[in-house]
């Protein structure tokens, strides 16, 4: 079995166990850094061979997949698929998976870290604080207040979980509606103006596709508290960033925290003492990575042995396409 390893950059100290975990049960494992993912040259070249690939946020398009004729499953590490063509990978006969759930704690930990870092002003008053200066502001507490949840997945929530113990209200909205869940974590499905409209925190963990893309615009923004914070731990496309950094400038908004943008590395970012920014982490914890290397192991494990991997997000589609044949 030939495999091509993209190796993200939170896998690199853990890439060569992977790789001699998989070795061990008979895989041939072909890795390119993260560096080299950047070329999409290399990615082409070296796919030719493989009958697997793992990324997690090399490409894995239409262009990459015709150039692996022997292609048979992508495994991406992580949830989000947005680099993924999935539909011409059904087409293709392709089998793909994810790893959802497994980083959900990690990225909502973080989501918290943000809101509080809002709105106690922390990184500010770090700053000012290290240059010898006394700085203050208006700060705020979040027991109480009003968290506004776009997409309540495993990681929206989560996030509602820990609201819980903040003592705040939690709306969300989303086109995966669990009640269930949402009656277990007091959280209310709400339209999302509503939710835009009553939010002190609005928390961005919804998944990018074609629908939702720069969700969050002028027209978002405009319906917002002025004393709202915006947190994106989700995909950088679901934000118009230009319109935001312009609000944050105006104070139309009380702050921001951003983990990921639609251009990854950003090439320039304001210095805005109510922004805050960190390069796309909130996933990657040495907890969160140990369990997506264990389900990505095992997953071509059970892949060699013609059994069904765990969470492959187009069996169904490739079911019924089958039985057309």
């Amino acid at each position: 079995m030939q495999i091509l390893f993209c190796v993200g950059k939170s896998y690199v100290p853990i890439h060569q166990q992977m790789v001699d975990q998989l070795e061990a049960i008979g895989a041939n494992v072909r890795c390119l850094m993260f560096e080299q993912t950047l070329d999409k040259e290399l990615i082409k070249k070296s796919i030719h061979d493989a009958q697997v690939c793992i990324t997690a946020i090399a490409p894995c398009d239409r262009e990459i997949i015709d150039a692996a004729p022997n292609l048979k499953y992508v495994l991406k590490t992580g949830t989000g698929l947005d680099n993924v063509a999935m539909d011409y990978a059904t087409e293709k006969g392709i089998l793909v998976s994810n790893a959802p759930g497994e980083n959900a704690t990690s990225v909502a930990e973080l989501a918290f870290g943000q809101m509080i870092s809002l709105s106690r002003l922390i990184p500010m008053l770090d700053r000012g604080t290290k240059k010898g200066e006394w700085p203050s502001g208006d700060a705020y507490e979040l027991d109480g207040k009003t968290v506004g949840i776009i997409g309540f997945g495993s990681i929206g929530q989560k996030v509602a979980r820990y609201a819980g113990g903040f003592n705040m209200r939690v709306i969300t909205f989303g086109n995966h509606q669990d009640h269930e869940a949402a009656g277990r974590l007091n959280a209310t499905f709400v339209e999302l103006s509503q939710l835009l409209r009553e939010a002190d925190y609005v928390v961005i963990s919804t998944a990018l596709n074609a629908s939702n893309y720069h969700l969050i615009d002028q027209d978002a923004l405009d319906q917002m508290k002025s004393t709202a914070f915006l947190v994106n731990i989700s995909r950088g496309a679901l934000i118009d960033e230009p319109v935001l950094f312009d609000a944050l400038r105006r104070k139309q908004l009380a702050g921001a925290a951003l983990d990921v943008f639609e251009q990854e590395p950003p090439k320039a970012l304001p210095d805005l003492d109510n922004l805050i920014v960190s390069p796309h982490i909130a996933g990657t914890t040495r907890e969160s990575i140990a369990r997506v290397a264990r389900v990505t192991v095992e997953n071509i494990r059970k892949f060699m042995n013609h059994e069904q991997p765990d969470f492959v997000v187009n069996h169904d589609a490739l079911h019924k396409k089958q039985g057309h044949k």
